[in-house]
């Protein structure tokens, strides 16, 4: 007798929670949106004083907390985590386009705080999905130290890994727990997709991530809509010292809608994560969507300070910046 597939799993890849949003536009309506992304792909966006560090600021930060537990915006969603003893990479879109090939498609306006020869060595190398703005194959291929550090990725993108001459890579369902000397790892549901070729959606598994060290509880949120589910992981899974919440890439809702949150969905999943701080990533660094690119940052703080949080609970960080993540936060307590 044949085991029943969960219920994200179908026979041909993979599904989001049950009672996640469905698409709600219409077949002319999408393809008028990637005719102007297309036109727009290298429109530059005029980038505020004051939103990335210059490269001497984000070395001295990193110096400045070697010995502390920290987090680091790199920009996008990608971010330097310490915690446990142990260096994380998440997400590194470090290249200069989110796309398959060089010179085309949306092009970053905001610089990578770091290049991948300049990362501190990684220990942990966690990516949430398949799309260009979050695995970025050129930084993949170009990241030192592929034959020490530990992969962490979503059901059936290990082999994207092993080609590129990863060794230790460990694909994870949802539910899935890895344990790294004294860090636990834990796939867990997001609302999104998957698709790199014309030939591949959804072929495999999107996630986000659970880090639990003895000092600190995280959740990388990866890439995601609202649904549900947050509810009930959070219930299961909580409460969390800090989640990384996407705040950016989510105009026009008719399309977007289900699979990328608005800023003030994104203060809600963390409320449902039972999170005590919410940091904003997916935004400031390249164009993906409608809304103007710097639209969702103010929109983040005032749903925030709607939802009763304190300055110090909702972070807008600056590329290249360094922040210590305390000891003695509420999830450990």
């Amino acid at each position: 007798m044949h085991k029943p597939l969960p219920a994200h799993h179908t026979k041909r890849g993979f599904r989001n929670p049950p009672g996640s949003p469905v698409h709600a536009h219409k077949s002319a309506e999408y393809w008028r949106f990637i005719w102007r992304r297309l036109l727009l792909a290298r429109a530059a966006a005029a980038v505020p004083e004051g939103h990335m560090l210059a490269h001497a600021e984000t070395v001295a930060g990193l110096a400045e907390h070697a010995e502390l537990d920290s987090l680091t915006w790199l920009g996008h969603a990608s971010f330097l985590i310490r915690t446990g003893g142990k260096t994380i990479l998440v997400d590194p879109y470090l290249g200069e386009f989110a796309s398959p090939v060089r010179g085309m498609g949306p092009k970053r306006f905001a610089p990578a705080a770091l290049a991948s020869g300049q990362l501190p060595p990684i220990d942990l190398l966690i990516v949430s999905h398949n799309h260009y703005d979050h695995l970025c194959a050129a930084t993949i291929r170009n990241l030192p130290g592929k034959e020490r550090m530990t992969v962490a990725v979503p059901l059936g993108l290990g082999r994207f890994f092993r080609r590129r001459g990863y060794i230790n890579v460990h694909e994870l369902d949802w539910y899935d727990d890895l344990q790294l000397d004294g860090l636990q790892v834990t796939a867990l549901p997001a609302v999104h997709w998957s698709k790199r070729t014309p030939f591949d959606r959804n072929r495999t598994l999107w996630a986000s991530f659970a880090i639990k060290s003895r000092a600190h509880r995280l959740w990388f949120a990866g890439d995601t809509g609202y649904g549900p589910v947050f509810g009930d992981m959070g219930r299961d899974y909580g409460p969390f010292d800090l989640a990384m919440v996407p705040i950016g890439a989510y105009a026009p809702r008719s399309i977007m809608g289900r699979h990328h949150a608005t800023p003030e969905e994104a203060v809600k999943i963390g409320r449902d994560m039972r999170a005590d701080r919410l940091v904003a990533m997916h935004w400031g660094t390249v164009v993906l969507t409608d809304e103007h690119p710097f639209e969702p940052p103010g929109r983040f703080r005032a749903a925030a300070d709607q939802a009763g949080l304190r300055p110090d609970q909702a972070w807008l960080m600056r590329i290249g910046e360094t922040r210590a993540l305390p000891p003695g936060w509420p999830a450990n307590k």
